[in-house]
């Protein structure tokens, strides 16, 4: 069975607020030009998850990037 990491454990890791990331998710998930595999990867009405090391999970980390503010 793949290795699953979940929403909760990536917040964790980027110490960033889960309400903020999943608000951030939606947007990025929103634009399939931008994110093909998170788009396809969201099921509305489920846990945010993803297999360690997809492209799926790669595209939702870039998009919880802190946003460098100048």
């Amino acid at each position: 069975m793949p290795d699953i990491i979940t929403l909760k454990a990536l917040c964790e890791e980027l110490k960033i607020d889960p309400r903020e990331a999943r608000e951030r998710l939606r947007a990025a998930a929103s634009n399939a030009k931008a994110n093909p595999e998170l788009a396809k990867a969201r099921k509305p009405r489920t846990p945010w998850q993803w297999v360690k090391g997809s492209v799926a999970e790669k595209e939702a980390r870039r998009n919880l990037q802190p946003v460098s503010s100048k």
